[in-house]
């Protein structure tokens, strides 16, 4: 029986040989005036092929005419690491949710699974569901008799709102290289934001370096890239690189890239 480091990782995509034009890292790189590393870019080339071509799930990136569904581009990003084993290769994660999902073969899992239907957030969201109803069968009625009772619910539910988001802060986790674990919550309040911002911790980024961690990978380099078209901002370009966000990332990275040469 083989023993647990000798398990192909599900998640991890080696190079094989390299040739002489591709050199390791000396340092962490992550990203110089959008110029990714050239294993990044090897890597890029390897997921952009694999997303013209799989068949596996349907997203409507906007691409390809007469798709069904909205419009959505993506954030995708490319770690290449080191195994314990030596190995180089890379991990591939996508920003927030892919073709409605969290979990794709391709991709490394996310930090907190919020489609967990055992999880306390799918609980805490169909109890605001049901005060959402009864708000609305009460309002059906006569108003001004049950105003107080409406009143009441709607304080419930803002209370009730208020504590699962914070709750869904401390859930979310992250190493450094040190094996250190901070919440999200900690990370902003340290950098002197009010609250994390919406979405924060489900960015491409700190999917990957979660992962790397926790399976004694050593990150080497780092790039993301947009893919498929953007309704809501001209900045997203399809098949362009981008710097990982500031507002989401920023104060996570600061930990998790703690330690890296």
């Amino acid at each position: 029986m083989k023993s647990d480091n000798t398990i192909k990782d599900p998640f991890f995509n080696s190079f094989g040989e390299l040739n002489d034009e591709y050199s390791i890292p000396l340092k962490f790189d992550l990203m110089h005036n959008n110029e990714p590393h050239p294993l990044c870019l090897l890597a890029a080339e390897k997921l952009q092929r694999y997303l013209q071509d799989q068949n596996e799930w349907n997203h409507n990136f906007g691409l390809e005419q007469d798709q069904s569904g909205s419009v959505i581009g993506k954030m995708f990003g490319l770690l290449v690491v080191q195994t314990a084993q030596n190995e180089i290769g890379y991990l591939a994660a996508f920003s927030g949710k892919l073709a409605g999902e969290n979990h794709h073969s391709k991709f490394v899992p996310p930090v907190f699974d919020s489609l967990d239907e055992k999880s306390f957030l799918n609980t805490g969201m169909k109890e605001l569901s049901r005060i959402n109803k009864e708000i609305r069968d009460l309002e059906e009625e006569k108003p001004n008799a049950y105003k107080e009772k409406i009143d009441a619910l709607k304080t419930e539910r803002k209370n009730n709102s208020a504590l699962l988001q914070q709750r869904l802060f401390d859930e979310y986790y992250f190493l450094n290289s040190a094996g250190e674990e901070k919440s999200l919550n900690t990370l902003f309040k340290n950098a002197e934001y009010k609250n994390p911002p919406s979405g924060a911790g489900e960015c491409a980024g700190p999917k990957l370096l979660q992962y790397a961690f926790q399976h004694q990978m050593k990150p080497l380099a780092m790039a993301e890239f947009w893919w498929g078209l953007s309704p809501k901002s001209a900045t997203w370009k399809h098949g362009h690189f981008y710097a990982c966000c500031k507002e989401k990332c920023e104060p996570i990275l600061a930990h998790m890239l703690e330690g890296l040469n």
